[in-house]
């Protein structure tokens, strides 16, 4: 019997990386072969542990490459496509739409066009909630209107239906999530919870846009993982899943449990400017993905703490990330990633 390939596209990310490792730990039985430009957020260390697994294999390349992804669906003739490849930063994205729009709409055409070609059985596109804008009250369905109000949502927001139209048109297999907010270990601590544990670590101020008063529903990673991929598995083709980890915050309350956590003083906060665009409230209702049969594993307080635990447990992890090292190192180590030839 042949083994289940899965190419993961911008494995070497934050929930891409969790995401190898769930597979690993879930299947005995599979290749999974990793590409993944090693943009500033994509950091092999993530996935050092897999560096000696021979079902393992890691090629560093950008999904835009047609050549390249070619060569991948050529030689190891993937079953499964997961793509978390993108730019994913709202604030850069306000400063250089560019590589967003690049990435996350050209990069997913290379990548529809391709498994067309090639007949994959499942495309799994991994899109966001901030496609569907601000909501005041209630929560997002699967059938809200899309209502990305800045580049970084807008450009998700095209790869989102650009991946559908593929299944409208040709019949490809395609399947698109939407998750909230996800929080975990190996995310890059640019983003809220990470940047906020490690500033705190470090007794440096917590920068808090605008009033802190934003709601995002918070998802903790190993939770989106497993949703992934029982939708992969069980959800239909040409259908939308929201994720959603039911657990709406204020930002302001999440840096205050974070600086309870780690018995830090709350005048570490500072709130700063708020950024252009920044949408007050997402939410998401995930009933039709409870209707398929998923559960939700994890509590927030509970995931939150393991979480800071984790940051606490591995600075050897995010120092570099936040002093700049990191860029030198794996520009020395992995030059090239895995050849194809």
């Amino acid at each position: 019997m042949s083994r289940s390939v899965y190419l993961v596209t911008g494995g070497a990310g934050f929930i891409g990386s969790n995401y190898i490792h769930y597979l690993f730990e879930k299947y005995d039985d599979i290749v999974i072969v990793n590409l993944d430009k090693l943009t500033y957020a994509g950091n092999p260390e993530n996935l050092r542990d897999l560096k000696d697994n021979p079902d393992y294999v890691f090629i560093k390349g950008d999904i835009c490459d047609s050549k390249i992804v070619n060569q991948i669906f050529e030689k190891y003739k993937p079953d499964y496509l997961v793509n978390f490849a993108a730019e994913s930063h709202v604030d850069r994205s306000i400063g250089n739409p560019e590589d967003f729009i690049r990435t996350d709409m050209y990069g997913v055409y290379v990548l529809l066009e391709t498994s067309k070609e090639f007949r994959i059985e499942r495309f799994i596109q991994i899109s966001t909630d901030e496609v569907y804008g601000s909501i005041d009250k209630g929560s997002f369905t699967e059938e809200s209107p899309l209502m990305p109000s800045n580049p970084y949502s807008a450009s998700k927001s095209g790869g989102d239906r650009l991946a559908y139209s593929y299944f409208a048109t040709y019949g490809l297999p395609v399947i698109i999530t939407r998750a909230s907010n996800n929080y975990g270990p190996y995310q890059y601590p640019e983003k809220l919870i990470p940047l906020f544990v490690t500033n705190a670590l470090e007794d440096k101020q917590l920068p808090l846009y605008g009033d802190g008063k934003n709601i995002r529903d918070w998802l903790y990673v190993q939770d989106h993982c497993k949703a992934i991929e029982y939708v992969l598995k069980n959800g239909k083709v040409g259908e939308v899943y929201n994720i959603a980890g039911g657990s709406e915050q204020e930002n302001i309350e999440i840096t205050k449990l974070i600086l309870n956590i780690l018995g830090k003083p709350k005048d570490l906060i500072r709130y700063v400017q708020d950024r252009l665009g920044h949408d007050r409230r997402y939410s998401l209702n995930a009933g039709k993905l409870y209707e398929l049969g998923w559960k939700q594993a994890y509590k927030f307080e509970d995931a939150l703490r393991y979480t800071v635990q984790w940051y606490v447990e591995n600075t050897n992890w995010w120092k570099p990330l936040k002093s700049g090292e990191y860029l030198e190192f794996y520009k020395k180590h992995y030059p090239e990633g895995m050849s194809l030839t």
